[in-house]
C-alpha cells in the first residue's frame, strides 16, 4: 500500500473532530454541565409558565376544548424531529446544529439558509419573552404595592420597549458570564415556576366546580377529529409546536456537557417529555376553571387571550395570585436568558465554519461566545421595538410567525437526517426506524404545517388584523424573513467563497459509512 493511500485511509477512520475540526477548537468549556443542568437549562428554555400564559387563548380561539389532543399532536413531530437531532447528534456533535448538519447533508446554500431559520426563530422568541416578561413586571409591581395604575404602565409604548431593552440586556450580561452562572440562575427561577404552576393547577382542579363558565372533564378534548378543520388544526398544530420549541438548546450546549452528545441527546429527550406532562396538566385545569367562553374568564374572551394568567390568577390563587404573575416573570426572565445560549452558540459556530465574520466566532475569559451573545440580544430588541410599533397584537402575531420559523428549521432538519443517513438506513430495524421513518414523518408534517400556514396568513384577518401592504403580518414576519435570508445569502455567498465553495465545512458521509472504507 502506497504512502497516499495510507493517509487517505487513515483520514477516513478519523473522529468527526479531527477530520474536520467540527467539535472541537471553538473555545467553549467542556464538561460543565451534567444531565440535570442540561434538562433544567432546556425546561427554562420552552418556558412552561409563559408559553401556558401566551398561547392558550390563541390556541382556544383556533381549537376550542380540543388542547389536550393538540399538545399530544404537536408533541409527536417535535419528538420524530428530535429523534433525528440525536442521530445527527451522536454522528456530528456541533453547537451549530440545523447550520452544520443541513450543510453536511445539502450543501452550504441550504445549510446556511437552516441556519438563518435557527436564528430567526431565536431572535422572534427573545422579543416576545422580553415582552411578556415587561407585562407581568408592571403586573407584579401593581399587586405588590396595590396600585393598579402600574399595571396600565405596560401599554405605555415607549415605557414598554425601553424597560423591554433593560430585561434584554440583564439576560446578555447573564450569558456572557457563562453556563456556569447561567445553571445557577436556572435552578432557582425554574424550581419557583414549576412549583406555582403545580400550586395553581391544584387550585383550578379544586374551584373549577364553583366556578361560572366551567366545564367538567371530557375525555373527547384529547381527541383531535373534533377538531373543525385542517386550517383551525393547522393554527392549532403551529401553535402547539411552538409550544414545545426550545428543547434542542440541550444540543447547541454538547460540546459543553459532560459525556458530550449522550448527555444532551438524553436531556432534549427528558425535556420534551416533561414538558409535554406539564402542559397537559396546566391546560385540562385552565380549561376546566374558565371555561371557552367569549366572555368573563372564558378563554376565548379577547380581552384574556393574550395572557391567560392576568385575568384568573386571581379566582384561582386569591391573595396568592401575585406569584403565578412573578412565576411568568421568572419564567420569561429564565428563558429570556437561557435562549440566548442557542443563537449565541450558532453564530459562534456559523463564524467557525467560515459563513460569518471571525468576531463572531470570539470567546470571552468566561469561555463564552460574548459578541455573539451582545449581536443576538441586540437585534433581538430592535426587533421588539419594531413589532411593538407595527402590531396591535405583538404577542399573538410574533407566536403565530414563529410556529412558521420553526416548523421551516426543524423540517428542513429532519429531512437532512434522511438524505444524511441514506445509504444506511436500511442496515438494521433501528437505522429504519430512527434514521428514515421517523425523521421522515416529523420533516413532512412540519413541512405541511409551514406550507398550510404561510397559506393562510396571507390574509390579515389571520393573527390581530395587522398588515404590510394589504398582506397579513404574520405572513410578512414568517416568510418575510426566509426571504430575506435568501436575499443575505447571494451576498454571503459572494463575500465567503471558502464556505459557500464547500471548503471550509464540506459534505462527508456518516461516521459509519467512513468506518468502513
Amino acid at each position: 500500500m502506497s504512502q497516499s493511500t495510507l493517509k487517505q485511509a487513515s483520514a477516513t477512520t478519523q473522529t468527526p473532530s479531527a477530520a474536520s475540526g467540527l467539535v472541537r477548537g471553538k473555545g467553549l468549556a467542556s464538561g460543565q454541565l451534567g444531565l440535570f443542568a442540561a434538562v433544567m437549562i432546556g425546561i427554562s428554555t420552552i418556558a412552561p409558565a409563559y408559553v401556558l400564559t401566551s398561547s392558550l387563548g390563541p390556541t382556544v380561539q383556533a381549537i376550542g376544548t380540543q388542547l389536550p389532543a393538540i399538545f399530544i399532536i404537536g408533541f409527536i413531530p417535535m419528538f420524530l424531529v428530535a429523534l433525528a437531532y440525536r442521530e445527527l447528534n451522536a454522528d456530528t456533535p456541533d453547537s451549530g446544529t440545523t447550520f452544520t448538519w443541513v450543510s453536511q447533508a445539502f450543501g452550504p446554500a441550504l445549510g446556511w439558509l437552516g441556519g438563518w431559520g435557527l436564528l430567526a426563530a431565536n431572535i422572534i422568541v427573545l422579543s416576545n419573552l422580553a415582552g411578556v416578561a415587561v407585562d407581568f413586571f408592571y403586573l407584579f409591581l401593581a399587586q405588590a404595592t396595590g396600585n393598579p395604575a402600574l399595571a396600565e404602565l405596560a401599554g405605555n409604548n415607549a415605557i414598554n420597549i425601553l424597560t423591554c431593552l433593560a430585561f434584554v440586556g440583564a439576560a446578555v450580561f447573564i450569558a456572557c458570564r457563562g453556563l456556569t452562572t447561567t445553571r445557577m440562575v436556572q435552578y432557582i427561577l425554574v424550581g419557583f415556576q414549576l412549583a406555582v404552576l403545580a400550586w395553581f393547577a391544584i387550585g383550578a382542579f379544586t374551584k373549577a366546580a364553583d366556578q361560572p363558565g366551567h366545564l367538567a372533564f371530557d375525555a373527547s378534548w384529547f381527541n383531535p377529529m373534533h377538531i373543525d378543520s385542517f386550517s383551525a388544526f393547522a393554527v392549532g398544530l403551529s401553535l402547539s409546536i411552538f409550544a414545545f420549541w426550545g428543547w434542542d438548546v440541550c444540543l447547541t450546549m454538547t460540546e459543553e456537557t459532560k459525556n458530550g452528545e449522550k448527555t444532551s441527546g438524553m436531556a432534549a429527550a427528558l425535556t420534551a417529555i416533561g414538558v409535554l406532562a406539564i402542559y397537559l396538566v396546566g391546560s385540562i385545569a385552565t380549561v376546566m376553571f374558565a371555561g371557552v367562553g367569549d366572555t368573563g374568564l372564558g378563554l376565548r374572551n379577547p380581552e384574556n387571550s393574550a395572557n391567560v394568567f392576568t385575568a384568573i390568577a386571581t379566582p384561582v390563587m386569591g391573595p396568592f395570585a401575585i406569584l403565578l404573575s412573578l412565576a411568568v416573570l421568572s419564567s420569561c426572565a429564565a428563558s429570556l436568558q437561557s435562549t440566548m445560549i442557542s443563537p449565541a452558540r450558532s453564530l459562534l459556530a456559523i463564524a467557525h465554519h467560515g459563513a460569518l465574520p471571525k468576531r463572531f466566532g470570539s470567546v470571552n475569559k468566561f469561555k463564552s461566545p460574548a459578541f455573539a451573545t451582545i449581536v443576538a440580544g441586540g437585534v433581538s430588541a430592535g426587533f421588539y421595538a419594531l413589532m411593538r410599533v407595527l402590531s396591535s397584537n405583538v404577542l399573538n402575531d410574533t407566536i403565530l410567525a414563529l410556529g412558521m420559523m420553526i416548523c421551516f428549521y426543524y423540517g428542513i432538519t429532519a429531512l437532512a437526517c434522511v438524505w444524511y443517513f441514506r445509504h444506511t438506513a436500511m442496515d438494521s430495524l433501528r437505522n429504519f426506524l430512527l434514521r428514515l421513518l421517523a425523521p421522515l414523518l416529523g420533516g413532512i408534517a412540519l413541512v405541511a404545517v409551514f406550507i398550510q400556514t404561510a397559506i393562510d396568513s396571507w390574509d390579515p384577518s389571520y393573527g390581530s388584523g395587522s398588515k404590510v401592504f394589504g398582506v397579513g403580518l404574520v405572513f410578512v414576519i414568517g416568510v418575510g424573513i426566509i426571504a430575506l435570508g435568501a436575499l443575505f445569502l447571494v451576498g454571503a455567498a459572494v463575500r465567503r467563497p471558502e464556505f459557500f465553495g464547500g471548503h471550509s465545512l464540506p459534505k462527508r458521509a456518516p461516521a459509519s459509512e467512513r468506518e468502513r472504507v
